[in-house]
């Protein structure tokens, strides 16, 4: 699995931190390969925690939408991102979308898993969104995880490179 991550990815989404939280950002990239889809993401700017049992763990999920645009009228950040992605309307953690959580190192997260849970084809164009708590894995329908602090539009990689 390694040697796919030398690889040009499949699909890209170019994370930017909402008006509240402006220096988060980063790149998530997706690789198909046989056993599902690698997702490889790396994180800069995450808030951190004070408190010594704090923990800095931040739910992430592919929804729906397709636009990380902010209105300023809108009563959450990133109102076009949609809803969790869940094409098979599974209960919540078992939503296509669902995604092991970001855990935060001093404002930095780095994350690598393989999930056949969906294949890059079926989210281009759709949103990555980090959210400012942690995913309970129980509560329907998103987990109680919070609000939405980053998004990133999910696009094919001839569209561009995350810098």
């Amino acid at each position: 699995m390694f040697s796919i991550l030398k690889q040009k990815p499949n699909a890209i989404a170019q994370i930017k931190g909402s008006e509240s939280f402006p220096n988060i950002r980063g790149c998530v990239n997706f690789y198909q390969t046989k056993k599902g889809t690698l997702v490889a993401a790396e994180i800069f700017g995450l808030p951190c925690g004070n408190e010594i049992c704090k923990k800095d763990i931040f739910a992430f999920h592919i929804h729906d939408g397709n636009s990380c645009c902010e209105d300023k009228n809108a009563e959450t950040p990133f109102p076009k991102s949609g809803v969790h992605y869940n094409p098979n309307n599974c209960t919540h953690p078992r939503h296509a979308g669902d995604m092991p959580p970001l855990f935060g190192n001093k404002g930095y997260a780095f994350s690598l898993f393989l999930t056949d849970r969906f294949c890059v084809n079926e989210i281009l164009r759709k949103t990555v969104i980090i959210h400012s708590g942690t995913d309970d894995f129980i509560s329907q329908p998103a987990g109680n995880s919070g609000k939405k602090i980053a998004c990133g539009e999910i696009k094919g990689w001839r569209n561009g490179k995350c810098q």
